[in-house]
């Protein structure tokens, strides 16, 4: 049988890979692919594919401050709702039954599916509603800066709080929750939303690591050449990342995520 740890490296490889090339959240797939393939459960491998998804948001939000992208504001008040809830999604994780949690992530993988397939589809729409309506956290043209209304403050605060939840009790990013929720309550340009976005992931995942480690051991021989060999991936695949056109990409990512999602319900049912 081959080495566990070999195999966690290549499916971070892989899970790098894609993400650099398809430039979607890798942390969805990285769950049931250390399910299926080293027979973790979910609570096992939700703690690994956290770690992977904090180190590559980490590394993205570093480079989103010092680009001065990062509505940090913004990104703190999300965060801080994110960081509370996420030991509580945790909670929820260790005490759901397996099969419940397991249709949860199969329901969350066909909607991230099906809301990337259709994200080409919609965009010109979208922004049309959006440029003809007022969003609730909007932009000040001469400071730059949001105006800080109560709908605002509140809408962000639930989207964090959402955020957090969903990461602490699937193992997931959140941010196929922060950045379609951004773009309908902004105006924000897309690569501040992104950026914005992960900079509340690397909180909110580091919050769910130490939840998750409260709770119960963490495998590091298969954590640690996870995390490397992800990011080691993600670094490569930038050589690759211009080569598919934005719709192929999504393409890609979102049939791959429904034929995981359709396994899953496989072994569920089998």
């Amino acid at each position: 049988m081959a080495d566990p740890a070999i195999i966690a490296a290549l499916i971070g490889l892989f899970i790098g890979l894609l993400v650099a090339v398809t430039g979607a959240g890798g942390g969805i797939l990285s769950v049931p692919l250390l399910m299926f393939f080293l027979s973790l459960s979910m609570q096992q491998a939700a703690p690994i594919a956290l770690m992977a998804v904090f180190a590559a948001a980490a590394y993205a939000s570093v480079i989103g401050l010092r680009q001065g992208i990062v509505r940090y504001k913004a990104a703190t008040l999300m965060a801080i709702s994110g960081v509370i809830l996420a030991p509580l999604g945790v909670m929820a994780a260790h005490q759901l039954p397996s099969l419940l949690l397991q249709l949860l992530f199969v329901a969350v993988l066909v909607y991230v599916a099906g809301m990337v397939l259709i994200r080409e589809k919609d965009h010109v729409h979208m922004k049309e509603d959006i440029c003809s309506t007022v969003a609730p956290c909007e932009i000040n043209p001469v400071t730059s800066k949001f105006f800080w209304t109560t709908n605002c403050i509140k809408r962000l605060t639930i989207t964090g709080g959402v955020a957090g939840f969903l990461s602490g009790l699937l193992g997931v990013g959140g941010g196929f929750i922060v950045v379609p929720s951004m773009r309908k309550i902004s105006n924000l340009e897309h690569r501040m939303i992104v950026a914005t976005s992960l900079a509340v992931i690397t909180l909110v995942s580091l919050a769910g690591i130490v939840s998750y480690a409260g709770h119960a051991d963490i495998n590091w021989n298969i954590a640690l050449p996870f995390v490397g060999a992800s990011l080691a991936g993600s670094l490569a695949g930038r050589h690759f990342s211009g080569k598919l056109s934005p719709r192929a990409s999504h393409v890609i990512f979102g049939m791959m995520a429904i034929t995981i999602a359709a396994s899953m319900l496989l072994r569920i049912i089998l």
